[in-house]
Order: structure tokens, then sequence, then C-alpha cells
């Protein structure tokens, strides 16, 4: 197998992409113009437009490529923007019409234009799976019966929004739903909550409310899987959260260490539910 990441913006691109070189096994990166960061250029890398197919097909090959995997965030694009080459051309028309049927119809549509190319396609949890967690407390801040209830509840809304494709997480408090997560993402649904008046929400003195993210039911986990990292915990210090928390396997726990390092300074309890979104 050689392995080449296509890459958006985040961490996780580069903590992969060092992983697998320190392994022995450098990967080749692919990253998407306008969302490239510099790491890329300790790496053999090209650099190719989101609608350049034919151009990144053709790259894949050259380099002996035959495993792909999709790694970070990428903004969904204004499709009439786009500059597509003669491959783009005749895939674009597939892609808009998915994309309107929500993002993970979009996401499930360009896994199988590569596949349909005869790559593997991986997740990242497959390439570093100790960025998944199992069920259980994955740090010391205790959980009161209130956080209990936010839980409970935040786990179903974040059901919900995911099975009509809207996004996967939201913020609850004191049994209010405060925000869900939409196209905006994770940080900036956080930045919102933290703008609200503290009688709804918590503060550093007196936390309340909880984060969470699941995956939505029919999602394309080798693409676009729940992820949290220490921007999550800062923002959600910012918002007076108590509680973050994902589901057990199903959410990318970035820099694990430094998470809980600034979450137990912060007083914010972090969590990995079970599947059916209990606290083991």
């Amino acid at each position: 197998m050689k392995l080449a990441l296509i890459t958006g913006q985040g961490d996780i691109p580069r903590l992969i992409a060092e992983h697998r070189r320190d392994a022995g096994e450098p990967p080749f990166i692919i990253a998407l113009k306008g969302f490239e960061g510099d790491w890329i250029r300790n790496f053999e890398h090209e650099v190719s437009g989101l609608a350049e197919f034919g151009k990144t097909f053709k790259t894949l090959r050259a380099q002996g490529c035959d495993t792909i995997s999709f790694i970070g965030n990428v903004k969904r694009p204004d499709f009439s923007k786009l500059k597509p080459d003669l491959k783009g051309m005749s895939l674009l028309p597939k892609m808009v019409a998915a994309a309107r049927k929500g993002d993970d119809a979009l996401l499930r549509a360009i896994v199988k234009a590569f596949e349909d190319e005869g790559f593997a396609v991986v997740g990242a949890h497959d390439l570093l799976n100790d960025l998944s967690q199992t069920a259980g407390r994955l740090n010391t801040v205790s959980i009161d019966d209130t956080a209990l209830d936010d839980i409970a509840l935040a786990y179903e809304v974040a059901g919900e929004i995911g099975r009509l494709d809207i996004g996967q997480g939201c913020v609850v408090c004191n049994g209010l739903v405060l925000a869900v997560e939409a196209q905006e993402g994770t940080d900036e649904m956080l930045k919102r909550v933290g703008k609200l008046p503290e009688n709804i929400r918590g503060s550093e003195s007196d936390r309340k409310g909880v984060l969470l993210k699941r995956p939505k039911p029919i999602q394309e986990q080798r693409v676009d899987m729940p992820t949290l990292g220490p921007s999550t915990v800062r923002l959600a210090d910012d918002a007076g959260l108590k509680v973050i928390a994902a589901i057990e396997g199903g959410a990318l726990w970035v820099e694990l260490e430094e998470m809980r390092r600034l979450a137990d300074a912060a007083g914010i309890a972090l969590v990995s539910l079970s599947k059916e979104g209990r606290l083991l």
C-alpha cells in the first residue's frame, strides 16, 4: 500500500502525515487549493483545485499511490466558482446533484468517484487509531445529575440533526438547547454560545452545559468523523461549559493529553459515551 492524504485544514492532516513518516511510510500529500498549510513543505506534495479531479487522479497514479484518505476541514464550495479540469467537468454535475441532498450525500459521491478510479479509501481513524476512544471518563472532573440530564438530551438532539444531515453536534444547558451545529462548524457554534447571556449558560465560576458530538446515522466515517481538539476545550471554556462529550469509536480526539491538561485546569469533564449515549 502506498498512501496519499488529500488534505484540508486542521491539525489531523499534519499529525497523520508525521505519524506515517515516523513509521517509515511517508505519505504523498494532495493539498486542496485554498486549504493548504505550511507543513506540507516537509512532504512530497502537489496542490490541486477542488474540481481538478483529472489532475489529482493523474498525480496519484504517477506517485504509485493506491490508497487515499481524505483528512481535514474543507468548507462547502461555491460550485459556480470552481474551475474544473476535463475530468472534473464530467464529475461536477454529479457532485452538484449530490450536494443538493446534503453534505453526507456529497461526501459519498466524492468517495465513489475515487473508488471508481480504483483507489482504496480509508478513514483517519484507520491510520491513527489512538485518536478514537472507548467509552469512559477521559479525565478526572466530576459530573453531576444536571449534566447527566443535559448529556441525555444532547444525545437525542445531535442524533436528530444528524438524521436530517444538518450537523454533528449541539450544546445543551439545564435542559435548554443553546445551539446546534450546521455549516459553520463546531468552533463557530461554540463562539455563538459564548456570546449568549450568562443567565442561560455557564460561566468560569459556575460551569454548566454540555457540548456533544456524534456521527450522523448515515455518516461516511471515512471522510467526516466528528473531531475534537484543544481548540474545542478553549472555546468550551470561554462558553462556560461543564462537559465535552462524544461517542465511543465515533470521534477523533486530537492531542488528547493537551485536551486533558486544558480541561483539568478549566474544570471541564471529557467523556466518551457508549453508542447508546450512556456514561460508563
